[in-house]
C-alpha cells in the first residue's frame, strides 16, 4: 500500500513506536518529526518538529502500561497540534486503557472510561480510531466519531490457516464476550461453548460450569484481552476437566501485567495469539505466544478516513 498525501501524516507517542513506524509504512509514508520526553520533574515535554496546519493529523499511541504517562503523553500531543492549527485531529489507540471501568458495579465506583473519553475530546480530538474496546458501549461515551476496528478476523485467520480440522470448538471465558466468541465460531464454522464463572473481586475468577460440548474437542478460548491471564487458566484447566482435547488462546490485546507470563508457561494452553496493539518486550517473550500485526488493518483504516471512504467496508 504505497500512497503518499502531503495533508496526512502520522506522529507517534512512545507507547507502541515500532506499531506507528509499520502503519506509516504500510500507507507509504514517514513518521513525522516529534519528540515526547519528561521534564527532570517528571512532567511530560512534547516537541512537534514540523509544521501541521491545515494537515489532517494521526497520533498513534496505546494507553498501555504505563497508563498513565502513555495518557497524558496522549492528550499532550492533542494539545499541541490543536494549538498548531492542525484541520483535524484524529487519536488512533490501538487500546484503550482503562475500559474496564465502563460502568458503577457498586456503590460509589468512577466510571474512569467515561473520564478519559471526556479528557481526549477537551483535549481537542475530532476522532478516535480504536480496536475491540472491553464494552463497545465505550463509543457511546464520545461525542465525536469513533470507528472501532474488529481484530477477531486477524485472529481467526491464524487458525483457518493452521488447520486444526473438524473438531474445534470456540469458548467464551465469560457472558460477557459471548458475542466476540460467537463471531470467532462463525468464521471458523465451529461451534460455540461458555464458561460460567463468577467474579468474587477484581483478577480473582472462579469457574462454575462450562455451557457446551468440548469432550474430544480442541477448544479455542476467545477474549478481548489477557491480563493476569488467571482467568484463562483456569478456563483451561476447566476445558481439559471436561473432556477438551487441546486448548488454545487467543485475545486482541496481551496486556500480560504481574504473573501472567508464569502463569502462561505452566499453564496446559498449547499457544496464545495476541496481536500488537500492545508491544510485547522481549522478557514476555515465549514460545507459546504467538503475535499477528493490526498494522496493515490500521493503515487501511486511515487511509479511508483521510479520503472520507466507508470503514466498515473492511468487515463485509
Amino acid at each position: 500500500m504505497v500512497r503518499y498525501n502531503s495533508s496526512l501524516k502520522i506522529f507517534s507517542g512512545n507507547s507502541n513506536p515500532k506499531l506507528a513506524s509499520e502503519i506509516a509504512e504500510h500507507l507509504g509514508l514517514k513518521l513525522c518529526d516529534s519528540e515526547v520526553g519528561t521534564f527532570s520533574d517528571g512532567e511530560i515535554s512534547v516537541r512537534i518538529g514540523e509544521s501541521v496546519r491545515g494537515a489532517s493529523v494521526f497520533v498513534i499511541q496505546s494507553t498501555c502500561a504505563p497508563v498513565n504517562n502513555n495518557l497524558m503523553e496522549l492528550l499532550i500531543m492533542i494539545d499541541a497540534f490543536k494549538r498548531a492549527s492542525a484541520a483535524e485531529i484524529n487519536a488512533v489507540i490501538p487500546y484503550y486503557g482503562y475500559a474496564r471501568q465502563d460502568r458503577k458495579a457498586k456503590a460509589r465506583d468512577p466510571i474512569t472510561a467515561k473520564l478519559v473519553a471526556d479528557l481526549i475530546t477537551a483535549a481537542g480530538a475530532h476522532r478516535v480510531v480504536t480496536m475491540d474496546l472491553h464494552a463497545p458501549q465505550i463509543q457511546g461515551y464520545f461525542n465525536i466519531p469513533v470507528d472501532h476496528l474488529l481484530g477477531g478476523p486477524i485472529l481467526a485467520k491464524y487458525f483457518l490457516d493452521k488447520e486444526l480440522g473438524n473438531d474445534v470448538v470456540v469458548v467464551s471465558p465469560d457472558h460477557g464476550s459471548v458475542t466476540r466468541a460467537r463471531y470467532f465460531a462463525e468464521k471458523l464454522n465451529a461451534p460455540l461453548a461458555i464458561i460460567d464463572k463468577r467474579r468474587p473481586k477484581a483478577n480473582v475468577a472462579e469457574i462454575m460450569n462450562i455451557i457446551g460440548d468440548v469432550r474430544g474437542k480442541k477448544a479455542i478460548l476467545v477474549d478481548d484481552l489477557i491480563d493476569t491471564a488467571g482467568t484463562l487458566v483456569q478456563g483451561a484447566e476447566a476445558l481439559l476437566d471436561s473432556g477438551a482435547t487441546e486448548v488454545y488462546a487467543c485475545a486482541t490485546h496481551g496486556v500480560l501485567s504481574g504473573p501472567a507470563i508464569e502463569r502462561l508457561k505452566e499453564s496446559p494452553i498449547k499457544e496464545l495469539v495476541i496481536t500488537d496493539t500492545i508491544p510485547l518486550p522481549e522478557e514476555k517473550k515465549i514460545d507459546k505466544i504467538k503475535v499477528r500485526s493490526v498494522a496493515p488493518l490500521f493503515a487501511e483504516a486511515i487511509w479511508r478516513i483521510h479520503e472520507g471512504m466507508s470503514v466498515s467496508k473492511l468487515f463485509v
